[in-house]
């Protein structure tokens, strides 16, 4: 399934624990079910030179494509660039890995 990938953009404090509530959806704005699905998540600088961190994931409802993202405030003490990006990598259960 050919994913075009979203754009989220949002503020964290440094130094501050931080969720992120997802839901997956469709072209036509249906939840994809992610049973079986792996998701992964990693912040990097704009470059992707220097990567700052991976998100924990929880997969709070796979039949409705929902799961959670999680920085500590361990890890958000060494964002230093006010510009950040994360990325979303979903591999699916034929393993097929696309970022969304």
């Amino acid at each position: 399934m050919a994913i075009t990938p979203g754009t989220h953009s949002f503020t964290l404090q440094r130094r501050a624990d931080y969720d992120l509530d997802l839901t997956f959806k469709d072209g036509n704005n249906t939840a994809i079910d992610l049973t079986g699905y792996t998701v992964e998540s990693q912040v990097w600088n704009v470059t992707r030179t220097t990567k700052y961190a991976d998100w924990a994931v929880t997969y709070t409802n796979r039949s409705t494509g929902k799961v959670k993202l999680t920085l500590t405030d361990v890890q958000t003490t060494s964002f230093s660039p006010s510009d950040l990006r994360y990325d979303v990598l979903v591999t699916n259960t034929a393993g097929l890995k696309e970022y969304w």
